[in-house]
């Protein structure tokens, strides 16, 4: 990795961790952030393969009360780099998030320490506002959100000083049957994500088109793209009927049971 693509990476590893904490612009997305230094690093077909699968298994993370969900920036950007260094290829996608769970939950660790630093700047916040000095509230803002982009930073830095010699060599350490169960394991891990969004999501309504939707994409050589579109099109076709439905039970129609589809069936 050349000069110039590590001091890409850890730009990106810096931004990352701001926007996991302002989750404004999305940046620190496993879609955004792997693909982004796979570019850089001339390994975009790799880092893009690494992002979607990371991304199918953080649709389910979500940070609810005091529950902080598991960090998703630092297992981004340091499995990435785990990737690219191990020279793997797409071959090691399955290895790299399996060891993406576990650096998601040491992330935890760091940030709990970004946030108790954060709890002395709130106190320098409280005083340069008794004093009216916005300025300084300004800065110390600046300063507790670039704490949590060094958070990922310092990480990423520490697995770029390592020789790709060894972090290879380490890899080649890993027996087949060993690699194989991580692959596995991670794509059990991208299954429980997907599957805590459909348990969310899923009603008696939602439930046909799942079942659809995984018929044609097993049955069927059609792109992503193309069951994209499918989907796309039978939303539409639902929506009007809906609004079709909607309108049928103010005319006198069979009467407006919450179901718009069924409605309309019954008038028929």
């Amino acid at each position: 990795m050349t000069l110039i693509a590590k001091i890409l990476v850890l730009i990106i590893a810096f931004l990352a961790g701001m926007d996991g904490i302002l989750d404004q612009f999305e940046f620190y997305q496993p879609i955004v952030v792997c693909t982004l230094i796979g570019l850089v690093t001339g390994n975009l077909t790799a880092g893009l393969v690494l992002g979607g699968t990371l991304q199918m298994m953080v649709l389910g993370w979500a940070n609810i009360g005091a529950a902080v969900a598991p960090d998703i920036a630092l297992a981004s950007v340091a499995s990435t780099i785990i990737l690219v260094q191990g020279g793997q290829g797409i071959h090691g996608v399955g290895t790299a998030v399996a060891i993406a769970v576990p650096l998601a939950v040491a992330g935890l660790f760091l940030n709990m320490i970004v946030r108790t630093i954060c709890v002395a700047i709130s106190h320098l916040m409280d005083a340069a506002a008794n004093a009216g000095n916005f300025r300084m509230i300004g800065f110390w803002q600046w300063v507790a959100t670039c704490l949590q982009g060094i958070r990922i930073l310092v990480p990423a830095a520490l697995l770029l000083v390592i020789p790709v010699s060894g972090v290879r060599a380490a890899l080649h350490l890993i027996p087949g049957w060993l690699s194989a169960g991580m692959t596995i394991g991670g794509g059990m891990v991208v299954a429980v994500g997907y599957a805590m969004v459909i348990n969310m999501m899923a009603n008696k309504e939602v439930w046909p088109f799942f079942i659809l939707g995984f018929v044609i994409a097993v049955f069927s050589k059609l792109t992503l793209l193309a069951i994209g579109l499918i989907g796309l099109a039978l939303t539409l076709i639902y929506l009007n009927l809906a609004n079709n439905g909607s309108g049928n039970g103010n005319n006198g129609g069979s009467g407006n049971t919450g179901d718009p589809l069924g409605d309309i069936l019954d008038d028929y």
